[in-house]
């Protein structure tokens, strides 16, 4: 065979082009397509959602326009300047030209993630552009999402902790919206008093999270306190409390309509009478007007009535003596679930879709912070309380400063969450300068530079002070870092979590008790606390915990063959389906034991139970 012809150096290389993963046929000089491509959408000759990608070792060219692809604004880099000058941001600051406009003009350009991969050379600085780059990044910052944009000084904080810091910046509460008042939400948290954070970034001004701030500025020490902030839990101030730090409000809704069912059948509101099936006690109904719904400003415990229902029988009635249908109505009221204890914050009356009487009752309770709520900061740093001491026993500056919440200083090393550091630096920055600190990432103000400043307000640069003991009164003999950063409380509150029962409702299969708190359920002792049991040789508390308290039920075993018996109404005594034996021991057994061998006789096995008396 004759050897190919080497490709001579320069010459144009030969490729296959897609649209959309469609082919459409070669090209045979790739680079000046793709060149030509970039340049005709910058220029607005082509549609602004094309995006091309050049594979040289395959030898194909990508066309994409479809959706769902996720792309990113870059300014245009050309013969090593970027297209973005000075002018451009001084109309963009005068409103008199949009972002609309520069990417228009070919100033932005958006990239996809093959193009950005295979054609183009982005620089991250502009002190770093070439001639061969041809994009430049807006800003560093945008490597990251939204909500880590709004973190102060997360590039000095493990990766970790940025994830959870994002996951909990979601569950933080604040002034989720203006209109509260006039909402009806399933579950809504306002806190009293939000503040807007002393340490800032561009994004969080930018998307005007200012507005709706989720969190307060606490003065915080990183110091331990008699084992009260072991771990990850924090001791908070009771004096900062009582005047109302961390204090936030929980609503909730209850909603009913009155349905139509076939038949000409409806539902009523109404406040039920004694001779309605179902009719619960007579105190339930207390707080009901006459049209059967509750007043606001009502204080309402669990199982209280908030909207009085009657409804039609599940089944047909049955005909009466005398021929005529007696319909009987059965209670269905929506009442208070457990463990909901406040106020009836607003009711609203009005038509479903349906046109139906639709009827909505806001339910409004007060939470204080107390041992068991979860407050975290911006970097990942979540915690309980773990006590809330008093004012006067905390330790305090010369200045007479006591901290809102102290945190362990075991908590700052392991997470390498340095950012929280240099946060509570920049808190007491803000606090004497009385301007917010620019923490935005990469850009921020640097570190050395709020040292400097602490300094010149004469404090130590490294943020710590001499701290008094409240109780003693005595100096602490080791200087405490102090300073001002944000925390939010999070709405995993104790007392909405909080829950217990003695005896309850069981599940129809297994007639184990129900899960969750929602159905009055019981807390698992699972697999693990069993074995800790077995270990102490603790069995009586092993019977009582997985027989007494659960399952527990008497068994019928034929003590000729060994299979479970029956009760056969009929003939009013015990049998045995199998041999028909009549001589029947009753055994205590789980009633999970019971549903096993069952399943072991739908696999064609007989399982037999030797009965005996106790040696």
């Amino acid at each position: 065979m004759a050897k190919k012809e080497k490709k001579e150096k320069g010459a144009p290389a030969r490729a296959v082009v897609y649209l959309n993963g469609m082919y459409l046929g070669f090209h045979e000089n790739a680079a000046q397509l793709v060149r030509e491509i970039v340049e005709k959408r910058q220029a607005g000759e082509l549609t602004r959602t094309l995006n091309v990608s050049y594979n040289e070792k395959t030898g194909e060219i990508h066309l994409n326009t479809s959706g769902g692809r996720i792309r990113r604004p870059y300014i245009v880099v050309r013969n090593g300047k970027p297209l973005l000058t000075k002018e451009h941001i001084e109309k963009l600051r005068k409103g008199e030209m949009s972002w609309d406009d520069l990417v228009a003009q070919g100033v932005i350009d958006y990239l996809d993630a093959e193009e950005e991969g295979s054609i183009a050379l982005i620089a991250m600085n502009e002190e770093d552009i070439t001639e061969e780059h041809t994009h430049l990044e807006i800003d560093p910052l945008s490597i990251t999402g939204v909500i880590v944009s709004t973190f102060p000084y997360p590039d000095h904080n493990s990766s970790p902790r940025l994830t959870m810091a994002s996951a909990m910046m979601k569950q933080s509460l604040g002034l989720y919206s203006v209109n509260f008042n006039h909402r009806l939400d399933s579950r809504a948290h306002l806190m009293f008093y939000p503040q807007a954070p002393l340490v800032n970034t561009t994004s969080y001004t930018a998307l005007n999270y200012d507005k709706r701030p989720a969190g307060q500025n606490f003065v915080v020490a990183v110091l331990s306190y008699y084992g009260y902030n072991m771990s990850d839990a924090v001791v908070l101030n009771k004096n900062a409390i009582d005047r109302a730090l961390g204090r936030s409000v929980f609503f909730k809704s209850y909603e009913t309509e009155e349905r139509r069912y076939p038949g000409g059948q409806k539902d009523k509101l109404m406040t039920p009478s004694p001779n309605i099936v179902g009719y619960r006690e007579e105190e339930l109904y207390r707080n009901l007007d006459e049209d059967g719904i509750i007043l606001p400003e009502v204080e309402i415990k669990p199982r209280d009535v908030l909207i009085g229902k009657v409804s039609p029988p599940r089944f047909m009635e049955e005909v009466a003596t005398f021929g005529i249908t007696e319909e009987k109505r059965r209670e269905n009221s929506i009442t208070a679930k457990g463990g909901d204890y406040g106020i009836v914050d607003s009711v609203m009356v009005t038509e479903s879709l349906a046109g139906n009487k639709l009827v909505k009752v806001k339910l409004r309770s007060l939470k204080i912070p107390e041992v068991g709520d979860k407050f975290a900061s911006r970097h990942g740093q979540k915690g309980v309380i773990g006590y809330l001491a008093p004012q006067e026993d905390l330790p305090f500056t010369k200045d007479g400063i006591v901290p809102d919440l102290l945190i362990n200083p075991h908590a700052i090393p392991s997470r390498m969450t340095a950012g929280h550091i240099i946060e509570m630096l920049g808190g007491k920055v803000a606090c004497m300068s009385g301007r917010t600190v620019n923490g935005t990432m990469f850009s921020g103000e640097k570190e050395q530079d709020l040292r400097a400043e602490l300094k010149r307000y004469g404090f130590q640069e490294n943020g710590e002070e001499i701290l008094y003991d409240g109780i003693t009164g005595q100096k602490l003999k080791a200087t405490i870092f102090i300073g001002v950063i944000y925390y939010q409380k999070l709405h995993h509150l104790v007392s909405n979590k909080m829950h217990v029962r003695s005896r309850g409702p069981v599940q129809l299969l297994t007639h184990q008790p129900t899960e969750g708190k929602a159905r009055e359920g019981g807390l698992r002792f699972g697999e693990m606390e069993r074995d800790c049991l077995i270990g102490y040789g603790a069995t009586q508390l092993i019977k009582e915990r997985l027989l007494e308290e659960s399952d527990k039920t008497i068994a019928i075993v034929c003590a000729n063959c060994g299979s479970l018996g029956v009760y056969d109404f009929a003939k009013r005594r015990e049998t045995c389906p199998v041999c028909k034996g009549t001589r029947m021991e009753r055994v205590e057994i789980s009633y999970a034991f019971k549903l096993l061998l069952d399943e072991i006789k739908s696999l064609g096995i007989f399982p037999r139970l030797k009965v005996g008396d106790k040696k």
